[in-house]
């Protein structure tokens, strides 16, 4: 079994105009999982390649600057931790561009985010997740 690379390299950013134009066009799908809302563009068929990755906060919600860069240092942070999910999927995974927006409006810590994250990708792949077990009724 191979080890995991927790790594973010240049290559899985997403920088190409068009590519970004077109993930935020009509072709692609949407879904919320406060604080985060995530936007993807399908790949031709199933891969296990890791998809180009946008972060973004708005300007709106954060008028500093240094509350940005830390929210999207968090965002990036909890997604290489957990990108593994998403390419150790069975048969593949159908994400070719993946964009990743914070739409809150606080200030979030990196549990949160990294637990919202994971729970967008489990609905991304269509998996359950997973609950903790709770104990017993008595």
């Amino acid at each position: 079994m191979p080890t995991r690379r927790y790594t973010f390299p240049k290559e899985e950013h997403l920088c190409r105009k068009k590519l970004i134009d077109e993930l935020f066009g009509k072709q692609s799908s949407s879904f919320g999982v406060y604080p985060l809302r995530i936007v993807w563009l399908p790949s031709e068929g199933p891969t296990g390649a890791p998809p180009q990755v946008l972060i973004s906060v708005s300007k709106r919600g954060f008028k500093r600057a240094v509350d940005r860069n830390r929210l999207k240092r968090l965002i990036r942070e909890a997604y290489r931790l957990n990108k593994y999910q998403l390419l150790e999927h069975p048969g593949g995974h159908p994400v070719g561009v993946l964009g990743i927006i914070y739409t809150g409006k606080e200030k979030s810590a990196l549990p949160l985010v990294e637990k919202k994250l994971i729970s967008a990708f489990h609905r991304l792949l269509g998996t359950a997740v997973p609950r903790p077990a709770s104990p017993p009724a008595v």
